[in-house]
């Protein structure tokens, strides 16, 4: 567990690889350009909460199908909402041409259209606050099962569900109040990246 006494820094909620943070997040983008710029209105469904992270920044990271597949908690904190969004099967981007690997070259774009869960946490820690943190089934993945409730306790570390089959792909969203300097652990975020362990130190924020 990284630095359970210290809110300040932020736990890796997946075994994952970095495919990508964003900073300065819309609330509403369009998806025909091959960036795959996020649009979090979408991304979170139409949620009341999703004005919070207007501007905000996005980290997304990648489970490969023989990754761990269970969720754990990034801060410590109170649970504020949870939902789970029915998505589609094996959603790509066109502007991202064939992709033999399925969805993981349009990663950002599933965000949006694929099944997922979403998990909004009160930090502890104020300089964090509201966070949410968002688990897309990829490819043929639809079971995205939350174990945590509204109203819950947890602990950075403690799991908040799992899941069931395959592939995934996860995101921590913040508002644009926080600043965050990220660890992905000597690499660079992208296609190409490793692991990094569930519960490991993803980032730190800056006062």
């Amino acid at each position: 567990m990284a630095s359970p006494g210290d809110d300040n820094v932020i736990a890796n909620a997946c075994e994952s690889a970095p495919y990508k943070i964003a900073r300065g997040v819309k609330a509403r983008d369009h998806f025909w350009l091959k960036s795959q710029p996020y649009s979090l209105e979408h991304m979170l469904g139409g949620d009341p909460l999703a004005d919070r992270f207007t501007g905000g920044t996005v980290y997304q990271a990648f489970l490969s199908a023989l990754s761990y597949h269970r969720w754990h908690s990034p801060v410590s904190g109170r649970i504020v909402k949870t939902r789970v969004i029915d998505g589609t099967y094996y959603a790509e981007n066109l502007a991202e041409g064939y992709d033999p690997a399925g969805p993981n070259e349009s990663q950002s774009f599933i965000t949006d259209m694929a099944t997922r869960a979403l998990v909004f946490i009160e930090a502890d820690n104020p300089s964090i606050g509201l966070m949410c943190v968002v688990f897309v089934g990829m490819a043929e993945v639809s079971t995205c099962e939350v174990t945590v409730k509204e109203g819950q306790r947890v602990q950075k570390g403690d799991e908040l569900g799992m899941f069931h089959f395959g592939g995934s792909t996860h995101c921590l969203v913040f508002r644009p109040e926080v600043k965050l300097k990220f660890d992905l652990h000597g690499q660079q975020a992208g296609l190409e990246s490793q692991n990094i362990p569930v519960r490991s130190n993803i980032a730190e924020v800056l006062r």
